[in-house]
C-alpha cells in the first residue's frame, strides 16, 4: 500500500507562482497590492512530475533502519496518547496546578511521558549525547535551552549564560553537527518588549515619529502588518527603559559573538505578534553585526530569524527583509515555521475586537509557507540566503525538496536544511535524511520544572498536530509488522 503523500496541484502552483526575487523587489518598490502582484508575477518553471516525490516513505524497513523496536513502540505509544485531545486536556490542566507540577510524583509523571518524548535531558550534557547519537544517524541537532518569558533584568542576564553555556556545548560536538536557538523573550523584559513593538508599530504608520533608541532601519513591518495593535500613540521609553533595551542588546550581541567565535548557527525564534516587532528589530540588529554578506566560503550566516507563515503579512515581511538584506549587504539567515501561537492570537484579536493576524485558513498557511520557501530556495541557489525549513507538513517536504532539485541546489549545501520537533514527524525526517538533505532535530532540554510551561504550551498550541500524527503512527504501525512477520518468518 503506498504511504507517500501526493502533492495536489494547488500547492505545486503555490511553488510555481512564487515570483524570482527581481520581479518581487520591483513589484513591492512600485506599490502594487497584494492581489494585484500574486495575479501578475512572472511564474517559475513548473517542477516536473518525475521530481515531484523525491522522498520515499513506502519502504519502512530503510526509513526505520537502526532504530530499536523498544524505541519504534515507545514512539507509537506516545503518539496515540497525544493524539487523545481529552487524555492530552487532562494531563494539561494537570501540570498547571502547583500541587501537581511542584510535587515529586507530578514531576516523576511528566518526566516519564511527554518529558522523555519532546526533551533531549534536565542537562546540556544529555542534550549533546542526543546530539551525538542524532549524528552518527545522519542528523543534527537543534540545541534549545528551555526558558521561557523574563520576566526582570536578573532572570534576562541568568538566561543569557544559559544560552551561551549552549553554545559552548554546540561548540564542543562534532563540527556541522548542532546549533543553537534561543528566544529574545528570555533575554529583554517581556513588558519592554511590548512596549517597543508599540513603538515600531506607530512608527511604522507615522514615520516622522522619532525612536531615539533605534540603531537601524532594516524593516520589521510592513503595510499589511497588524498595525491596529497599536491605536494610538504609545509613551516613550523612560531613560530607564532605554537603558534595560541596551542591556538587553548587549546580552543578544554576547551571544552571537560566542556564536561567531566556534561557527554556531544562532536560531532566533519568532513568538506572538504583540512582542514579535521588537524581536525582529533585536534579530536584525544581531544580523546586522555578525552576517557577512562578502563571506568567501560560502558558509552559513551566524544569526537566522524566523518567519511564521501563519500570519498574513508573512511574505511581505520576507520580502522587505530580502530588500533590506541587499541593501545593508548582510547574508539573510530565516528559518520558515508555520506558527505555534494560534490560540493565543485568536483570543487576543477576539478581546480586542480586531481582525486576527491569522490567516482565515488552514490552506492559506499551507499557501504562504509553500510560496516562502520557494521564493528563499531561489535565493539559497543564488547564495544570498540561508534558510531553515522547519515543517511537520510531509507535503511541504516534498515540494521544498522537489524545488531543491530542480534549482540544482547541492544535498551537502548547509544553507538549506531541514528541521523537526524532536518526537514528532520522524518519518518526514529520516526521509529527507535518507534523500541526501541535511536534517536536524529540535532538542529543548532542561530541568523538568523549567521544561514544564514548554510542555504546556506545546501541548496546547500542537493540538491539531498532534491528532494529525496518523502519517507517522501509520508508518510506525507498518514497520512493526514488517519485522514481527520477518520474525516468524525468520523461525520457521
Amino acid at each position: 500500500m503506498a504511504i507517500a503523500s501526493r502533492a495536489t496541484k494547488r500547492a505545486l502552483s503555490t511553488f510555481a507562482a512564487a515570483k524570482l526575487p527581481e520581479e518581487a523587489v520591483a513589484a513591492a518598490a512600485a506599490g502594487e497590492a497584494i492581489a494585484a502582484r500574486s495575479h501578475q508575477a512572472v511564474p517559475l518553471p513548473p517542477a516536473p512530475a518525475s521530481s515531484v516525490r523525491p522522498l520515499q516513505f513506502e519502504d519502512t524497513g530503510r526509513l526505520f533502519a537502526g532504530g530499536p523496536t523498544s524505541a519504534l513502540l515507545r514512539t507509537l505509544a506516545a503518539l496515540q496518547a497525544l493524539s487523545v485531545g481529552p487524555l492530552v486536556d487532562a494531563a494539561t490542566a494537570a501540570l498547571r496546578s502547583p500541587a501537581v507540577a511542584g510535587s515529586a510524583l507530578g514531576r516523576a509523571a511528566a518526566r516519564a511521558t511527554a518529558y522523555r518524548h519532546f526533551c533531549a535531558g534536565e542537562t546540556a550534557d544529555e542534550a549533546a549525547a542526543v546530539v551525538r547519537r542524532l549524528w552518527r544517524g545522519g542528523m543534527g541537532g537543534i540545541l534549545d535551552y528551555g526558558i521561557e518569558d523574563a520576566e526582570d533584568g536578573h532572570a534576562c542576564d541568568r538566561n543569557a549564560a544559559g544560552f551561551v553555556s549552549a553554545v559552548d556545548v554546540a561548540a564542543s560536538l562534532p563540527p556541522g553537527s548542532a546549533s543553537v536557538c534561543i528566544k529574545i523573550t528570555a533575554l529583554c523584559p517581556i513588558a519592554l518588549l511590548e512596549k517597543a513593538s508599540d513603538l515600531l508599530r506607530w512608527q511604522k504608520k507615522h514615520p516622522s515619529f522619532s525612536l531615539p533608541w533605534k540603531t537601524h532601519s532594516f524593516p520589521v513591518l510592513s503595510d499589511s502588518s497588524p498595525l491596529h495593535l497599536t491605536a494610538s500613540e504609545p509613551a516613550a521609553l523612560t531613560a530607564e527603559e532605554e537603558r534595560e533595551l541596551q542591556l538587553a542588546h548587549s546580552r543578544l550581541l554576547a551571544v552571537c559573538a560566542r556564536c561567531a567565535e566556534h561557527g554556531i548557527p544562532l536560531l532566533v525564534d519568532a513568538e506572538y505578534a504583540t512582542v514579535q516587532p521588537a524581536i525582529d528589530y533585536f534579530t536584525l540588529v544581531g544580523a546586522l553585526a555578525f552576517n557577512d554578506a562578502g563571506a568567501a566560503d560560502g558558509g552559513r550566516p551566524i544569526v537566522h530569524g524566523t518567519i511564521q507563515a501563519y500570519l498574513r503579512d508573512a511574505r511581505d515581511r520576507l520580502e522587505a527583509m530580502v530588500r533590506g538584506a541587499e541593501r545593508e549587504r548582510v547574508r539573510l539567515g530565516l528559518k520558515v515555521v508555520r506558527g505555534a501561537y494560534l490560540t493565543r492570537e485568536a483570543r487576543l484579536a477576539a478581546a480586542l475586537g480586531v481582525p486576527s493576524p491569522v490567516h482565515g485558513s488552514i490552506q492559506e498557511t499551507h499557501d504562504c509557507y509553500n510560496g516562502c520557501a520557494a521564493f528563499l530556495l531561489d535565493r539559497v541557489r543564488r547564495g544570498s540566503a540561508s534558510v531553515m525549513l522547519a515543517t511537520h507538513n510531509v507535503e511541504s517536504g516534498q515540494l521544498a525538496a522537489a524545488r531543491a532539485q530542480e534549482l540544482g541546489i547541492p544535498k551537502g549545501d548547509r544553507n538549506l536544511q531541514f528541521a523537526q520537533l524532536m518526537g514528532m514527524a520522524d518519518g518526514l525526517s529520516l526521509s529527507l535524511r535518507n534523500a541526501g538533505f541535511q536534517v536536524s532535530k529540535y532538542l529543548p532540554y532542561g530541568p523538568v520544572e523549567q521544561i514544564i510551561p514548554y510542555l504546556i504550551r506545546r501541548a496546547e498550541e500542537n493540538r491539531g498536530l498532534l491528532s494529525a500524527s496518523s502519517f507517522d503512527r501509520q508508518l510506525l504501525r507498518k514497520e512493526l509488522v514488517r519485522r514481527v512477520k520477518a520474525m516468524v518468518a525468520g523461525r520457521e
